[in-house]
């Protein structure tokens, strides 16, 4: 857990509460901060399984994966492939598109071209901005002209070479929990600010979820078969999550999360628990995953 990415500070919340269940389960169980000298923090600890809880590039993007196959040490969870794919969300979109699941309309720009080629081709306001290999919305800005374009792009390369500039879909936002190639129940996010932010995903009381979504019965359960063929795409393992947004009851794949979080804000345990999984049973579930690879 913890690692130096941009998401160090929720990747420490989510290993916390796993080294807490995996504790009270009676594992033999050692927290590590992931730094440069992991691999020896590994060979000291004598670690038999790894339980990864690391959140964006250098621990959800399969470099971890990969030294942890190296060291033949098995781990829950997506492989190297499946990680690295999901992290980057242009070649997310890309899988989704060659096999025809819906995605909002998207273009790029790499560090270093010229950003007034990108507002040149974005004919229509508004857009939504992210650094293709981010997560928990940072870097994102949601632009409403060519001005705040060129600001979102700029903001956006700070954090990656590469950038997503994606048609903004004004809608439901919904969530599918996918726990060994099954759907769990969908839920319903309704930031109260409007836009599910940082803020919104890890202060408690600043976002309603509706669970089970209420949706027609045809749209859930389509909703979640396409999460499952998405995951099954992009080679999902063990636990994962696909983020939709709804238009006119139309649905729109946004992308995949390898490593959900587990806070006590997160989706995941939230969707497990309305399919009567509480949250020791899930790390078990998650953990019994675990094979080499």
């Amino acid at each position: 857990m913890g690692g130096t990415s941009a998401e160090r500070e929720v990747s420490l919340r989510t290993g916390n509460a796993i080294l807490t269940a995996l504790c009270a389960s009676g594992y033999n169980v050692v927290g590590i901060d992931a730094g440069i000298d992991l691999p020896a923090q590994l060979v000291a600890e004598q670690i038999e399984v790894a339980f990864i809880a690391l959140h964006g590039r250098g621990g959800e993007d399969g470099s971890v994966q990969g030294l942890l196959e190296i060291m033949k040490i098995p781990y829950p969870g997506s492989g190297i492939l499946a990680s690295a794919l999901a992290l980057d969300k242009v070649m997310t979109k890309e899988v989704l598109v060659f096999h025809d699941i819906p995605t909002p309309n998207f273009d790029i720009y790499r560090r270093g071209e010229d950003v007034e080629a990108v507002v040149t081709r974005t004919h229509a306001y508004p857009v939504i901005v992210k650094p293709a290999r981010e997560g928990s919305t940072i870097g994102v800005t949601i632009a409403n002209s060519p001005e705040t374009l060129r600001k979102g792009v700029q903001e956006a390369s700070e954090y990656d070479d590469l950038v997503l500039v994606e048609e903004f879909i004004k809608g439901r936002e919904t969530t599918v929990s996918v726990l060994n190639g099954k759907a769990l129940p969908i839920i319903e996010i309704a930031p109260k600010n409007g836009f599910y932010n940082y803020e919104s995903k890890y202060t408690a009381g600043q976002t309603d979820y509706l669970l089970p979504a209420d949706l027609p019965t045809e749209l859930y359960r389509s909703m979640q078969l396409i999460a499952e063929k998405v995951c099954a795409v992009v080679g999902c393992s063990g636990a994962a999550r696909v983020d939709f947004m709804l238009r006119n009851n139309k649905m729109f794949c946004l992308e995949v999360n390898t490593i959900p979080g587990m806070t006590a804000t997160s989706l995941l345990p939230k969707a497990a628990a309305e399919a009567g999984i509480d949250f020791s049973e899930l790390v078990q579930i998650i953990l019994e995953g675990a094979v080499p690879h």
